[in-house]
């Protein structure tokens, strides 16, 4: 069983910073695709980045301020997040893949002020 532990949320001001964490276990994190998703209230839980193997995917809304990266030693993966805006106020959501199957994380709020 994967299990994903995220930490780093909370409350920043529009302009800000923040680094989300997510530490996994139960899995050969190198083996894992890793994802952030986000789901802001009453909307639907989107994508926000990927990193399988060498490659990342980022949603074109935070494209150039996020990233998305990880260390398969500390089976950890990061989201540094960079002119944080009102709009990325959500609750974020780190998510595995292996074998197909898909887990999540319990989820960590950010919330950016204005």
């Amino acid at each position: 069983q994967v299990q994903l532990v995220e930490s780093g949320g909370g409350l920043v001001q529009a302009g800000g910073s923040l680094r989300l964490s997510c530490a996994a276990s139960g899995t050969i994190f190198s083996l894992t695709d890793m994802s952030w998703y986000r789901q802001a209230p009453g909307k639907q839980r989107e994508v926000v980045a990927i990193s399988s193997g060498r490659n990342t995917n980022y949603a074109d809304s935070v494209k150039g301020r996020f990233t998305i990266s990880r260390d398969n030693a500390k089976n950890t993966v990061y989201l540094q997040m960079n002119s944080l805006k009102p709009g990325d106020t959500a609750v974020y959501y780190c998510s595995a893949v292996r074998l197909s199957l898909r887990y999540w994380g319990q989820g960590t709020q950010v919330t950016v002020s204005s």
